[in-house]
């Protein structure tokens, strides 16, 4: 079930107080993947203690959005705290098991500035009580964790008997590991806690931790996943982590066709790398690369900043081994210019999605990364404090 409501949060009035739970109220199995950031927030802290103390148990995720309770202090980890209180106590009004260690919370907004409990105090209440299991709460959740997204961001991922539904919010600062970004996955599906968590971990790492828009890691990335078995269909592990990993997949590219400012969606292909360690360093290099970035966004194919990067990724590189494409284009051959087609490679850069597909010549190593194009939106949302 879920639900979603305008608590007063946000100064414009938005939604922006959220639940998730299960329908009788009880804990389920679940997991989760938070930032690597060690300006870990109060609600990334707090959830992280109630998996551990629950032995990977959940009946609830709540969810805020407008101000990230980061960098607040025991007065951000109490109102966290609080927060998980107040729902379980809503929730035990139909099912008396659920404790505040089985709420799961997550926020997201400005950082450093101190949560107003008041108005989250007055909203909890509500949005426990509105919660249902339909499509227009679900849609109502997915809003309200909404900061600078343009969308709301819910897919549906359909296993063998079980089904996947999820629902995030990530706009910017997406960078590995993950993004500023919050994602809650349900499952029908049966699955113990072990298993829950190492397949969304491997779900986490093949999508949101392969997306980057800016190269910065937020203090509040979390990812959690809550499974009712309600199918009762448990599913082999591959085939769960199959299906959330498709979830995480389509969320993660639709964070980045919604990033800030972003006009363009890349995708940097690296093969014949040394290693796949070497393959994804370099990816992320030229991904994350500001003077790439800025070539996309005026639809240049300037492969020289491609070949910059590549040999500044601190991986094995022998320049005239390199060889570079844009759509399926060949631009740059052992480590030179190459004769091609410049109206297919002008009419591919032209387009929302763009391929750039770089070999280093040197073995069987692959990695593939999402970004995006470094636009004027960008700097208009982040140049002041957003």
């Amino acid at each position: 079930m879920a639900g979603g409501v305008a608590c007063g949060i946000k100064a414009g009035g938005g939604p922006d107080l959220a639940l998730v739970a299960t329908a009788d109220g009880r804990p389920v199995p679940a997991a989760g993947v938070f930032t690597a950031n060690l300006a870990a927030a109060a609600p990334v802290q707090v959830s992280r203690r109630h998996l551990q103390v629950t032995g990977g148990r959940a009946a609830a995720v709540v969810l805020s959005s407008g101000n990230a309770n980061a960098a607040t202090g025991s007065a951000g980890l109490a109102a966290a705290a609080e927060m998980c209180e107040v729902v379980a106590a809503g929730l035990a009004a139909g099912a008396p098991e659920p404790r505040p260690e089985h709420v799961l919370v997550c926020q997201t907004g400005l950082i450093g500035i101190p949560l107003p409990m008041g108005p989250v105090r007055a909203g909890l209440p509500a949005v426990v009580a509105q919660r249902a299991g339909d499509r227009q709460a679900a849609a109502l959740a997915a809003r309200a964790i909404m900061t600078t997204d343009t969308v709301p961001k819910e897919v549906v991922v359909s296993g063998d008997g079980f089904s996947v539904g999820a629902m995030a919010k990530g706009a910017a600062m997406l960078a590995p590991n993950m993004a500023t970004m919050l994602a809650v996955l349900t499952t029908d599906a049966e699955a113990e806690p072990g298993v829950l968590h190492g397949a969304l971990a491997r779900a986490v790492a093949g999508s949101f931790n392969r997306l980057t828009v800016d190269g910065c890691t937020s203090t509040n990335d979390t990812v959690l996943v809550l499974a009712s078995g309600r199918s009762g269909v448990r599913p082999a592990p591959a085939a769960l982590g199959e299906a959330l990993a498709g979830a995480c997949s389509q969320l993660a590219r639709m964070m980045a066709d919604d990033a800030e400012g972003a006009t363009k969606v890349a995708v940097v292909r690296v093969t014949g790398a040394a290693s796949d360690a070497d393959a994804e360093r370099a990816a992320r290099r030229v991904a994350e690369s500001q003077l790439v970035q800025c070539s996309l966004n005026g639809a240049d194919p300037y492969w020289g900043r491609v070949v910059s990067e590549l040999g500044s990724a601190g991986v094995a590189f022998d320049l005239d081994r390199v060889a570079v494409a844009y759509g399926g284009v060949t631009v740059c051959s052992g480590g030179i210019a190459a004769a091609h087609d410049e109206a297919a490679v002008a009419a591919h850069m032209a387009g929302r999605t763009v391929e750039i597909a770089c070999d280093l010549g040197l073995g069987a190593g692959t990695a593939a990364l999402l970004t995006t194009d470094l636009g004027y939106g960008y700097i208009d949302e982040n140049r002041t404090t957003s």
